[in-house]
Order: C-alpha cells, then structure tokens, then sequence
C-alpha cells in the first residue's frame, strides 16, 4: 500500500508560470537584456532558478552579469510569486481526499525554498507534511536527496512512495529513489515529450490520483 504521494510543485500542482515569465523579463529589462517568451520560460523551468538564469541571458554572458540579473530575479519574486500563481483545477480537493484517505503527502521542488514555502503555505495550508525546495545544502533534482530527506522525516520507505511531476526531471528523480513515477500532463511538458523522456504512467486529471495512487507501486 502507498503511504506517501510527494509532488513537483510548478507544473504539477501549482501553475506558476506568469509569475516565473514576469520576474524573469523584469530581471533581464533591468539588466538591458531582450525579453523572453512565455513558451521559452516554460521550457526553460525545471532545473532550478540558478539554471533557469542561466538559460534566460544571451549566449556567452559573464558570470558577474548571470549573477546580477539571479539576484533582480530574486528580489523581485520574492514579493511577485503569488500575483498571478493558481492551484490547477481539482488538485486541493484531490489533495483533502488522498491525506483522508490515510496517506501522507509532501512537496519535492527545484524551486526556491522561500518560494515553495511562501506558495505552500498560501495555496495549500494544512495539506503537507513536508515541503522542500532548492537549498545550498541539499542536491537538485534529478538527484534524490530531497527526496530521501522526506522519506527520513516521515519514517516511510521509498517502495511505499509514489513521485508526481510534469517533466523528465521528475522522473529522473523518481528513478534515482527507486520509486515509482505518475506524469501529469496539465503542466509544462506535453504527452509526447514525456513519453520520450520516460514517462511510464501520464494521467491527464487530477482525480486518477485517486484511483491509482494505491495501484501503481
């Protein structure tokens, strides 16, 4: 039996990404770089923000200039994550009726940690045991350390645990934790792609969560 569903925050659970497209063209403006498209930020998220600054900027800008438009993007975010951030539809009362049910949730994100906290708290009060974001301290997905470190902090093993995302990075992460991986395809990645990337299971509402969380492992 399935004890633990843990989630990917953007593209999965939350639809973050005007917030993301905002921040990151006021980022580049105030540093006299070209805008980006809202389909060039959706396949640029994913790795973190470092890595999502990285990929914004011209080819061959400097690290001092990377570093400057990380920290106008931070700032900015900061107070800018939730202007136009919403859950997806279905997902808080999918979320009710999983921890119902008997089974723990938790968050895994690339994301910022002070924006998953931020977001988590105001979107999703009371519906996590555990939420984790991008830390100096702790390895990026695809690599299962956050991972690891919510299994650890409620005692469950990772073949009790299901991984939810909407990129290869996540299922990656999954296979890194010897766990198994749903693939959502409402979030930033289509069908195809993940298929290409992996994908063994792709539901296309938040209700199969329902259905499959305890058959899938």
């Amino acid at each position: 039996m399935i004890k633990l569903m843990i989630f990917d925050l953007d593209g999965t659970i939350l639809n973050t990404l005007e917030d993301l497209y905002f921040s990151a063209n006021y980022a580049l403006t105030q540093n006299q770089f070209p805008e980006r498209s809202l389909d060039e930020i959706r396949q640029f998220v994913g790795n973190g923000i470092r890595k999502l600054m990285e990929r914004i900027v011209p080819e061959n800008t400097s690290e001092t200039k990377i570093q400057q438009v990380h920290e106008v993007f931070t700032s900015h975010y900061e107070k800018h994550c939730a202007d136009h951030t919403a859950p997806y539809s279905g997902i808080p009362e999918v979320l009710r009726k999983i921890r119902l049910s008997g089974c723990k949730t938790a968050v895994v994100s690339n994301k910022a940690d002070y924006a998953v906290q931020i977001l988590c708290q105001k979107y999703f009060p009371d519906l996590f045991d555990v939420a984790i974001g991008e830390k100096n301290n702790i390895r990026k997905k695809p690599a299962p350390d956050a991972v690891f470190s919510v299994l650890e902090k409620l005692n469950i093993q990772p073949e009790q645990a299901i991984y939810i995302g909407d990129s290869d990075v996540d299922i990656l992460t999954a296979e890194h934790a010897h766990m198994p991986c749903i693939s959502v395809e409402w979030g930033f990645r289509d069908r195809n792609f993940l298929l290409q990337h992996g994908a063994k299971k792709i539901i296309s509402r938040p209700e199969e969560l329902l259905s499959c969380c305890f058959s899938c492992a």
